[in-house]
């Protein structure tokens, strides 16, 4: 497993903050009174997304990277 870059933790946060918010229900529980971006980072926390980065490498090589 590697680990993500900065710009890969944004992405995914920022593109399941916008998921929550279009209605998709959250995958952990007490999250009522939390922001749709905290939500996301809450299922991050707890490993419950089940998501994973393909990375692109100068050579052409495409790497898949798990989060979990």
């Amino acid at each position: 497993m590697g680990r993500l870059t900065r710009f890969e933790l944004t992405r995914i946060l920022s593109a399941r903050a916008l998921q929550l918010s279009l209605g998709a229900p959250p995958l952990v529980k007490g999250t009522k009174e939390l922001s749709m971006l905290r939500v996301a980072e809450k299922e991050m926390e707890e490993k419950s997304l089940p998501l994973s980065v393909l990375r692109r490498y100068p050579d052409g090589t495409i790497k898949r990277v798990e989060l979990f």
